[in-house]
């Protein structure tokens, strides 16, 4: 016993069979087997093979010759009934019977055709719209008609899936006109086309997926590297900015240390005021740790240390070897050494009014 046989699902099962056969009926169904057509046209050989429908379908003109040719037990059985044995009317109504073209055409089915709803079976098809209509295909026929048909095909031994009708250009319909209760189970084994086309769109969906992942990966290791670029080059500019503080402040070192000491002119003048008259130097020198040494002769070089203490800008000065005569002058020849005073930038020097 099925699920939906419950008494309490009928009514679902009643909504869920006029879905189905409101989909048989619609322009949408048949769009969407032509859909289905050109995609699988764009398909490679095997691929159109492996989704190929594997139920073929045999149909059966009305009325069956005898005696009837060999039924293939692995196709689906249709009937198909010439024009005369139905009734065909176009109808135009109004876009809202499109919800539930069935009903709707049911209820005034009467109006249609000489017969009562109970006494027809019938099918409409949704042929389009036009000018704020529906366009729709009505095809009825008798059920007592039908019913027989379907006996005299039951006592052939046709079971049938399907009952078409033929137009007048030898073309099918494309309706069904086999009452639910007389449809055979269809096989849910998943292994038609359409399980077939099932798993190809949940593989194409995983593909997507992991395509879109892989995009996303690749989209964050880029930035990833944007990042580590933009990192090295934030250092590299802190690198340089940190040596340029580092250049300045040697700088500002220096022009301090050159501003804090005398101007040559200043120790020249202030040295030549502090050295006796009988005194003169050959050879004067100033290194970059302000040291100051010089060297010459003087008739005194013993008081030569006593007279450079009045000299500001001199510090510590002591003599350097020892001091030795020079027969050809008759002086002392000495060398000094001293440390520079250092002075605030601003300080007056010695020749500064």
């Amino acid at each position: 016993m099925s699920l939906l046989s419950s008494p309490r699902l009928a009514p679902l099962k009643a909504r869920l069979d006029v879905i189905a056969r409101q989909w048989r009926i619609s322009p949408a169904q048949r769009y969407w087997q032509l859909w289905l057509d050109e995609l699988r046209a764009c398909l490679p050989a095997r691929v159109r093979q492996w989704l190929a429908d594997e139920t073929p379908v045999q149909t059966w003109q009305w009325p069956l010759s005898e005696p009837l040719p060999a039924r293939r037990a692995d196709a689906r059985q249709w009937l198909l009934l010439p024009a005369r044995t139905v009734m065909v009317q176009r109808l135009q109504l109004p876009l809202a019977a499109a919800r539930d073209l069935a009903s709707v055409v049911g209820y005034e089915l009467d109006k249609f055709t000489p017969f009562p709803r109970d006494q027809l079976y019938y099918v409409a098809r949704q042929d389009g719209r036009s000018a704020g209509f529906l366009q729709v295909t009505l095809v009825a026929i008798a059920r007592d008609r039908l019913d027989k048909i379907l006996s005299e095909c039951a006592a052939s031994g046709l079971v049938l899936n399907g009952v078409d009708v033929i137009s007048g250009d030898g073309t099918a319909l494309g309706i069904d006109l086999l009452p639910d209760p007389m449809r055979p189970a269809q096989s849910r084994s998943g292994r038609g086309w359409q399980g077939k086309l099932a798993w190809l769109c949940a593989g194409l969906l995983l593909a997507l997926m992991v395509l879109w992942l892989q995009d996303r990966q690749q989209l964050l290791e880029q930035m990833q590297a944007t990042v580590r670029a933009q990192r090295a080059d934030v250092a590299q500019v802190q690198a340089l900015r940190q040596q340029l503080t580092n250049t300045r402040g040697a700088a500002q070192y220096l022009a301090q240390r050159k501003a804090a000491q005398p101007t040559m002119a200043a120790l020249l003048s202030e040295l030549t005021a502090c050295l006796p008259r009988d005194t003169w130097i050959d050879q004067f020198e100033i290194d970059d740790s302000a040291e100051v040494s010089f060297s010459g002769q003087s008739a005194k070089a013993s008081a030569l240390i006593a007279r450079l203490k009045d000299c500001r800008s001199l510090e510590n000065p002591q003599f350097q070897g020892v001091i030795q005569p020079d027969a050809d002058t008759g002086k002392d020849r000495f060398s000094l050494r001293a440390h520079l005073h250092q002075e605030a930038a601003d300080a007056p020097t010695a020749d500064t009014p």
